[in-house]
């Protein structure tokens, strides 16, 4: 076929082309050709246009001229200036005098006409705060950063001002305001910026310096008519007031200006109760605010839908008493502590919190301790709300959403960091509260609860806790708001606890019941117990000879009680069953030995198949053949599963699924499972009510006991719920069992310890003080600060009031004495106490030991001792002591002025003698002689109380008495000056260094009180008792004002400590800023030292990616292993690296009188690990590296995740520091572990 030629395109011709596209036989009609250029080609190819060859010459160019990093290292000059030939580069100065605008100080506002609405004009008005920002203020006035940071925040952010921080007076401010007008901006300029060297000079005298324009309002005044002013001042001191609370805190810490909070009244939380408030400023002590209160739930709460016609949110079911009443509350925006079983409906009050802030197009902030809860909770409130993110450590899923779900540890960053998401925030839910008795981690729920800021309300959930009044009362006073109490008691599903003694088919039903549903403890039921498995071991003793009967059982024995259980259960249709187990190993060995036990019909099968495919179908196809997940497909299809630490993550999800839907009958579970899931079951068995808790054995805590019978109960399934204990070797202690099913649950304990982390964080910014947290937190919460304040004014005008001493003359020495006499007694009873803790000590005060006793009613008399208590703690003596006729009871007052007189002389009655028989406390002995007497105890005390009876109470005293009250009067008329006492050193053979200090002590200070001369002056009664008044109160001013004090605080001694380590470390200087290095570990969450310490030696610069992950896993592995790693010798030199430089720190923190010894700071760094994670990050399938270790393989995927957490950190660590080579070998490192198995998605969020 000839060729055709097409004429070139002519003026005439249309500019239109046809273009087919791909093979497809469809054709478009191009128009709008660009003119001087030709039509675009008639046809693609089936994806497009094929590339372009690049042009080769401009990439070489660019890549090995343009690029200063291919620069030859030697003979730079030349090739520098080569270089800059090819690169033609301009200079552009002006580049490096970048300056960021400055914040507009004014903005336009709009003049309308108040009954039109027109607009009229224009007016320009001052903007305040302009100068704000996330990096110098603490105050939600602020301009946001930018949006990268809206979330997390940065670590250079100032956090927002935490609540209950700010109360300032406007006597304060106002004292404030006026010295910071009085800056004379000639002489009192600072010169030395902090952390500086050297400063500025500011002695030249050519320029003149500016005026400040505080000078504006005084040339005003000046000008306009004075009085009209005035009043617009007083407004205008207002405002400058407001704005200033927020620059003097910026400025100091609270505690520097002696806050007087007590005329403060807390904000109400009603409009109308604010205005109370304000009308009476000061209450009388009796109204001290109280700021948690208790919520009464026994009355029905009728007018519910009245008070709230149409709720945010509506349940399906009837609400109970206790859920209205918090309800109530949030509506009115106050803050909740919810204490109820498990399964009583808290959630209501979470999901009711949410469902306001949805409604107020706020935030809310919902908290859990465990990762898995979070997941849980975020797939629950998915489907009731829709608009719900999740941030874990290593998930973050729409992150804009109004209700952010995440774990504790990522709000107390978010806090720190200044994130934006705070300022939206209307509510912040923590479940599970009472996990701030968690050792570990129980101080970052406190630091959460002390940074919030005022707007935030708080709303806590927690299992039922004796002291939630307390707790209130301390986050009460730390935040000045309210709190409202609401406990319950009732649970929806009452629980029956049993007692099982069978072990075969004979015996299956051998089930007692010990606690009702009603809450008694049946004595019945147990000792039926007992008898049963009595008569089976005495029965079995006879026919086989006795044996030694042990507590520990042998696997078989297990298997069969468990068959005969749950047969018993399942004919009696009480499955699922729940069966905690307080072993891992224990867990799996339980759940093998029943493959003879089929629990699921058919249908049951089908599905627990096809879901548990389904759930798998994520998985890599080498990652389905693992063998967990092959023992568990064939366990879970007849109904059994096993749930805890060690198995692999998604399969516990599998497990906790199937479980909520009936499908598990019987689930072996851990403790982590009560404290992690929320799904009851019908029965809760526990295989021992012995559990390790990581330094030995002991019974299981009423607290712990109820979480996991708690479990017991489906609301809406079952009546009651049934808890059975199984007693497979013999019958617990009826005494253990009954402190743990009647006990009160643990209290709620501080568990605020000081870490680097916090410190750090707080040194950052100067308007908080880590001796503040201190103060807080709730270990401190005894110290009632405003308490103290009231009764120091008090004091202090009680002191102004008395009169004042006039020693003179012979009372010249009076103070001097009484402080002497004071020591004395201090001295003496220390010194007493000593003795009688001591073994000798208790040997001397035995029966018939002669005493001198002096209390209200004795002075100086001598007694007897008939009787010593056996109570160690408050030990008591009965004696029989010598007094005067008539002064038997007591009645007769002592000489007031007497006490002080150390005279040794004995008590001798000046008319006939008389006797009583006391308990004495320790603090009434005065001294032990070395006189002993012969007394018959029994005779003395049975006569003395038969003649207190009013019959007989003028009959003799009997013959025992009567011989010792003579030989004890016969004693003190031949020493009148005082019998010889027994020394505590040389008779009581007590050499620690205290007693022997202590009485040397006490021989000096008697010996120098004959010497004053005050005791000779007839005044000298009278000017005691004053002085004495008057120290008093003086004593109680200075123990108050050290209360009041930071030197008061427990941990204030570790806080130096720690400082002092930072400072050896150079992570601040000694001003306290922080330093780059302090920097880097506000970044990291846990080992900040050592982590820092590491990056900054280089230690991971030499090392490949999957080396230095596999070096840090030491951070994140904590158990112990019994298989030796083979590693690559980089990776045993690092090792010994990181070893000695955690070495370092240790010896550093013991030098500094941290108590932890340098081997036990090496110690927690284990490196069982390192080799699983290396062949991990070099590829190797799980399959493999299973074998490669003893520990199981949750915990291998769980050490994993948070390994990448730790890489993440280490990342934005070498970011800080500059060292972008180390970052990207984090983040290769965080690719090649992110992979498979490992790092499958949770199946709740999806």
């Amino acid at each position: 076929m000839d060729r055709i030629n097409v004429p070139p395109v002519g003026p005439a011709d249309l500019p239109l082309s046809l273009l087919e596209l791909g093979c497809s036989g469809r054709f478009e009609l191009i128009t709008h050709p660009v003119p001087g250029q030709p039509l675009p080609p008639q046809s693609t190819l089936p994806h497009g246009l094929p590339p372009t060859s690049l042009n080769l010459e401009t990439e070489v160019e660019k890549q090995f001229l343009r690029d200063p990093a291919w620069l030859p290292i030697h003979d730079t000059d030349f090739v520098f200036q080569k270089f800059l030939k090819v690169a033609q580069r301009k200079v552009d100065v002006d580049s490096l005098l970048s300056c960021s605008p400055s914040a507009l100080p004014s903005g336009l506002s709009v003049v309308r006409d108040p009954t039109t609405g027109m607009l009229l004009d224009f007016t320009e008005v001052l903007l305040e705060n302009t100068g704000l920002s996330a990096k110098n203020s603490l105050s939600l006035q602020r301009q946001p950063g930018p949006p990268s940071e809206s979330l997390r925040g940065s670590n250079t952010n100032y956090p927002f001002l935490p609540g209950g921080m700010e109360e300032l007076s406007l006597d304060e401010i106002r004292k404030k305001s006026e010295l910071e007008e009085e800056i004379d901006f000639e002489k009192d300029l600072l010169k030395v910026p902090p952390g500086f060297k050297v400063g500025m000079d500011f002695t030249s005298k050519e320029i003149k310096i500016a005026k400040p324009e505080v000078n504006l309002m005084s040339l005003l005044s000046e000008v306009e008519d004075s009085a009209d002013l005035q009043r617009e001042e007083e407004e205008k001191d207002e405002e400058q007031k407001k704005e200033k609370a927020s620059n003097v805190l910026r400025t100091n810490s609270l505690e520097d200006l002696g806050i007087k909070t007590q005329d403060v009244a807390p904000p109400s939380s009603t409009s109308k109760g604010r205005k109370e408030d304000r009308s009476k400023p000061t209450e009388s002590p009796e109204e001290k605010k109280k700021w948690a209160i208790p919520v009464d739930i026994t009355s029905p709460c009728d007018d519910f839908y009245k008070r709230i016609p149409n709720p945010a949110f509506k349940w399906p079911f009837e609400l109970d008493v206790f859920q209205k009443q918090a309800i109530l509350r949030l509506e009115a925006h106050d803050s909740v502590f919810v204490a109820a079983h498990t399964s009583a409906g808290k959630t209501v009050v979470a999901e009711y919190a949410i469902a306001l802030s949805q409604k107020h197009m706020t935030r809310t902030i919902y908290t859990s301790p465990i990762k898995a809860l979070s997941n849980q909770k975020f797939r629950d409130f998915k489907t009731t709300f829709k608009d719900v993110g999740l941030l874990t450590g290593d998930v973050q899923l729409s992150p804009e959403s109004a209700c952010l779900i995440m774990t504790t540890e990522i709000l107390r960053s978010m806090l720190y960091n200044g994130s934006e998401v705070i300022r939206d925030l209307e509510w912040v839910i923590f479940d599970e509260v009472h996990y701030i008795n968690d050792a570990e981690r129980g101080v970052v729920w406190e630091e959460v609860l002390i940074m919030l800021p005022d707007h935030v309300s708080i709303i806590l959930l927690s299992a039922t806790v004796p002291n939630a009044l307390e707790f209130s009362e301390w986050i009460g006073r730390i935040k000045k708001k309210h709190i409202y109490v609401i406990s319950t008691m009732k649970r929806p599903v009452p629980l029956e606890h049993h007692l099982y003694t069978g072990n075969s088919t004979k015996t299956q039903k051998e089930m007692f019941l010990l606690v009702d549903a009603a809450g008694n403890f049946l004595t019945k039921g147990y000792y039926a117990a007992v008898d049963a498995k009595k008569e089976r071991s005495s029965k079995h003793a006879q026919t086989f000879g006795a044996k030694n009967t042990s507590q520990n059982t042998t696997a078989s024995q297990d298997r069969s009680v468990w068959l005969a259980l749950l047969h018993f259960l399942s004919q009696r249709q009480q499955t699922p069953v729940v069966a905690f187990t307080f072993s891992r190993a224990r867990c799996d060995d339980n759940a093998r030995s029943l493959e003879s036990m089929d629990l699921t019909t058919s249908v049951e099968k089908a599905e627990i198949h096809s879901f548990f495919q389904k759930s798998l179908s994520r998985l890599r196809g080498g990652d389905r053949q693992l063998p967990q997940i092959l023992l568990m497909r064939d366990l879970l299809k007849r109904g059994v599963a096993v749930h805890h630490s060690g198995i692999l993550p998604i399969l516990k999800e599998v497990i906790e699924m199937l479980f909520s839907r009936g499908l598990v009958k019987v689930l072996f579970a851990t403790e982590t499972f009560a404290m992690g899931v929320n799904m009851p079951a019908r029965t809760v068995v526990f295989d021992s009510i012995r559990k390790h808790d990581g330094t030995g054995f002991r019974n299981l805590l009423p607290g712990e006991y109820i979480q996991m019978a708690g479990r017991a109960g489906r609301r809406g399934l079952d009546a009651t719920g049934t808890v059975i204990i199984l007693c497979k070797a013999g019958v617990h202690e009826m005494a253990d069992l009954h402190a743990m099913m009647m006990g009160k649950p643990t209290i709620l304990q501080s568990q605020f310890r000081l870490t680097y982390t916090m410190i750090l964080n707080l040194l950052r910014v100067e308007a908080l003080r880590v001796t503040d947290m201190m103060k807080r937190s709730f270990s401190e919460s005894h110290r009632n600060a405003q308490e103290h304040e009231k009764r120091i004014s008090q004091l202090r005008q009680t002191l102004s009031s008395l009169p004042p001493l006039d020693p003179e003359g012979q009372l010249s020495d009076l103070l001097p004495y009484y402080h002497t006499v004071a020591e004395l007694r201090v001295t003496n009873e220390s010194l007493q106490k000593a003795i009688v803790e001591s073994v000798n000590g208790l040997k001397a005060l035995s029966v018939g030991r002669v005493l001198v006793v002096n209390n209200k009613q004795h002075l100086n008399a001598l007694g007897v001792i008939l009787q010593v208590s056996s109570d160690a703690v408050n030990r008591t003596f009965t004696a029989l002591i010598i007094c005067e006729k008539g002064n038997e009871e007591g009645k007769g007052e002592p000489d007031a002025a007497s006490p002080h007189l150390y005279n040794t002389a004995l008590f001798i009655p000046e008319g006939p003698c008389s006797h009583t028989v006391q308990k004495l406390k320790l603090q009434d002995i005065s001294a032990i002689t070395v006189k002993t007497l012969k007394v018959i105890p029994d005779r003395i005390i049975d006569n003395y109380n038969k003649r207190q009876q009013p019959r007989f109470r003028h009959e003799p005293p009997g013959q025992a008495i009567s011989t010792a009250t003579q030989e004890l009067l016969r004693l003190a008329e031949a020493n009148p000056g005082g019998l010889a006492t027994l020394d505590p050193v040389n008779d009581l053979q007590l050499k620690s260094v205290d007693v022997v200090e202590g009485s040397m002590r006490l021989r000096l200070l008697q010996d120098s009180l004959k010497s004053f001369t005050c005791i000779h002056s007839p005044t000298f009664a009278e000017q005691f008792a004053r002085v004495k008044e008057r120290m008093s109160v003086q004593e109680e001013l200075d123990r108050l004002l050290f209360l009041v004090s930071d030197q008061s605080l427990t941990l204030l001694p570790e806080y130096h400590q720690r400082i002092k380590v930072l400072q050896s470390l150079q992570y601040i200087d000694s001003g306290g800023a922080v330093q780059l290095k302090g920097r880097v570990a506000c970044q990291i969450s846990s080992h900040e030292l050592l982590l820092t310490e590491l990056l900054f030696e280089n230690v991971m610069s030499p090392l490949a990616p999957e080396e230095s992950a596999a070096l840090l896993s030491c951070l994140v592995f904590t158990q112990k292993t019994q298989v030796e790693p083979h590693l690559t010798s980089t990776l045993k030199e690092s090792i010994e690296r990181v070893l000695s430089v955690a070495r370092r720190i240790g010896e550093l923190q013991r030098e500094c009188g941290i108590p932890q010894t340098a081997e036990e700071f090496v110690g927690q760094f284990k490196f069982g690990l390192t080799e699983v994670v290396y062949c991990w990050a070099r590829g190797m399938p799980f399959a493999e590296i299973a074998l490669l270790t003893d520990i199981q393989e949750g915990t291998v995927v769980r050490c994993i995740q948070r390994l990448d957490e730790v890489l993440k950190e280490v990342r934005q660590a070498a970011r800080i520091v500059g060292d972008s080579v180390l970052g990207s070998k984090m983040e290769r490192a965080s690719l090649a572990i992110r992979r498979d198995i490992v790092f499958t998605a949770s199946l709740y969020t999806h």
